[in-house]
């Protein structure tokens, strides 16, 4: 077989989606096919992209399978069989969160499929696409990873089942896991598959001491022991002892800092599976490396002019930084990206900024620069000794750690040199920051005043009762309105009259009907009106999601009230949006179960009136909510 080709980091054509394109190519061949529940968009939001790319880069010869129709294997037989591996990933989100919504009914679109078009991918997709790879090529490596693997790699509550699932790695049969952020830990996999392969034994054993991996391991495989080995409680004792899922909760939430973490080993009946310490964060050169790859940010040609949503919302945003040190208990981005920031150089953003000029239909405008805190960008912890010993789930609750340097020096610089690159019109802070940071810089505040709001600002209060933002590990709401305050005189300052769309939470663990009530007066008297709700969802791996499934607070024991009943969540999303017509039952029966009678009449007070409007629906069905054309969802002067 011809030896590997080297391809070089100024290739900017999309990598081959068929047989034909491998052709053009001049390949008889693949090393990798990479199998991918999203449409492919050669931009570095998507991991198809940015791991394609990654390991083009240096000299493998990459497939990407996009969107396949799974009914059959014949399209994982595209390519040929790949010289070292199949990549599996269920795209950017999990399939399941993909498809349906928090109430386990079919979503309107699938963001990252042509013209949001459903029913492009599996449910499960990973186990799916796992044994399809099996059944076209017997015998093949198989390797997952993305967030539904990663997120799914031990024992987990499934929401969509409504009971405990099993390791993804056990069900899809793969012979390996990748959890976190792949490239390090992608290529790695990739060189010692080339070192071993005329090795026909069948025996992996030289992959299972990575970073960022995990494998499973039968009967004859032995588990690892030693001081830096935990053993989880195992499938069956979690099954049977709701005590046994928050203690494995925590043990594994004790093991995310990649420089003190030990080895995890779970045992399914006669089968275990292995989870090694997470990769460790990129540098910041690491992280120029892969962002300076030659993205066209562009969708595949052979979409035509169908739209992929999730491409049509940041295509022009620019990732400044990774990871997230918020540690939020329903969130997943730092058992996924890592609690530790990584950041990209201030030069390396602005070239990319200036290559971006080149990209057809750039208008001069940057609709983001961020990440999941945009905030965050170049703050590390301030004693890096101890921050390899740390095991913190939050840097930020129940207060910022005095370690933290939450300079915003370097993030600010950032934003003035992108906004005075020649032919950039405007730039933009998007993707939500951390208040009780930015509370530490007023200069910061009064620069997203000045050039980098487009009239509103996204913020994440999340909740006003003091019980249940305690459950979600973020800070008490009069932080959130000294920012607010801030942020208004900083407006005025400038002479601007800018809005902050704040986002709130329904059913959260913690969170009852008087807790839900309560966020309603907050909104009445605020004279704020969502347009849009988040329900809570039990993500897999979430700290939440054990405290939704346990009904309890794993760190403690202590019982918590979850709404589980349908109508209780329905009622709680309704008082979140009590203005609406087709919420009038829902709230008026929430109000009179809590003995709120005195939030039903005309007073100034109250949130509906006795006499329901002539919308409402006298059979409670539940209004979708999608976002309303009228104003709201700010805070109005």
């Amino acid at each position: 077989m011809a030896s590997k080709p080297q391809t070089t980091s100024n290739d900017n054509s999309f990598l081959p989606t068929t047989a034909q394109e491998m052709r053009q190519r001049g390949w008889d061949y693949v090393d990798l096919v990479f199998v991918t529940g999203d449409a492919y968009v050669d931009h570095p939001s998507f991991a198809a992209a940015i791991l394609g790319r990654w390991l083009s880069k240096h000299g493998y010869r990459v497939a990407i399978l996009d969107q396949p129709d799974w009914h059959s294997c014949q399209p994982w037989r595209e390519f040929g069989r790949p010289r070292l591996a199949f990549g599996i990933s269920a795209g950017a989100m999990d399939s399941m969160v993909n498809k349906y919504t928090p109430f386990r009914r079919l979503r309107s679109a699938d963001a990252y499929s042509p013209n949001g078009e459903l029913g492009r991918r599996p449910d499960r997709a990973v186990n799916v696409y796992s044994q399809r790879a099996r059944e076209a090529y017997p015998g093949c490596t198989v390797l997952i990873g993305g967030i539904e693997a990663s997120l799914r790699r031990l024992a987990h509550y499934d929401h969509y089942s409504d009971k405990l699932r099993r390791s993804v790695l056990l069900d899809s049969k793969a012979d390996l896991l990748m959890y976190g952020m792949g490239e390090l830990t992608f290529l790695e996999v990739m060189r010692r598959l080339e070192e071993h392969i005329n090795d026909e034994s069948g025996d992996l054993s030289w992959l299972h001491d990575i970073p960022g991996t995990a494998y499973r391991g039968g009967m004859k495989t032995p588990i690892p022991t030693g001081d830096d080995v935990i053993e989880l409680p195992t499938w069956d004792e979690v099954q049977q002892s709701k005590e046994k899922f928050a203690e494995m909760t925590r043990i594994i939430y004790n093991e995310l800092n990649p420089f003190c973490a030990r080895t995890l080993v779970q045992r399914f009946g006669t089968e275990h599976v292995v989870v090694r310490p997470p990769q460790r964060p990129l540098t910041e050169s690491e992280m120029d490396e892969v962002y300076s790859m030659p993205f066209t940010r562009q969708a595949h040609p052979k979409y035509g002019s169908a739209e992929i949503p999730a491409l049509t919302v940041i295509r022009n945003s620019v990732q400044i930084v990774r990871g997230c040190f918020g540690g939020c208990s329903f969130c997943s981005i730092a058992a996924h990206e890592g609690k530790i920031i990584q950041s990209r150089s201030c030069n390396n953003v602005l070239d990319e900024i200036r290559r971006m000029q080149n990209q057809p239909g750039f208008t001069g405008v940057i609709s983001d620069l961020g990440g999941p805190t945009a905030n965050s960008y170049q703050m590390t912890c301030r004693k890096p000794d101890q921050m390899k010993r740390c095991r913190r789930t939050s840097c930020l609750y129940p207060k910022i750690c005095p370690n933290l340097n939450t300079d915003h020096t370097p993030v600010i610089e950032l934003m003035e040199s992108a906004r005075k690159i020649k032919g950039v019109k405007k730039a933009f802070i998007a993707s939500g920051i951390r208040t009780d940071v930015a509370l530490n810089s007023p200069e910061y505040i009064q620069k997203l005043a000045d050039n980098f709001v487009g009239g509103y600002l996204k913020t994440a209060p999340e909740h006003v009762a003091g019980e249940v933002l305690q459950c979600m590990q973020k800070p008490t709401i009069d932080v959130y309105e000294r920012f607010v305050t801030q942020f208004e005189n900083a407006s005025q300052r400038c002479g601007k009259k800018q809005y902050l769309i704040p986002y709130f939470i329904a059913g959260h663990p913690g969170c009852d009907l008087k807790a839900m009530i309560r966020l309603a007066e907050y909104l009445r008297d605020h004279n704020l009106r969502p347009q849009q709700v988040q329900d809570f969802w039990p993500g897999p791996f979430d700290w939440a999601t054990a405290m939704y499934y346990t009904e309890s607070d794993p760190a403690t024991g202590k019982p918590l009230y979850v709404a589980k009943n349908e109508r209780d969540r329905r009622m709680q999303r309704a008082l979140m949006q009590y203005f609406l017509p087709e919420n009038y039952q829902w709230v008026k029966e929430a109000l009179i179960k809590e003995g709120r009678k005195d939030l039903i009449g005309f007073g100034p007070k109250c949130l509906i009136s006795p006499n329901p409007p002539k919308q409402a629906s006298s059979k409670q069905k539940f209004s979708k909510n999608k976002p309303q054309k009228r104003r709201g969802g700010y805070r109005q002067k």
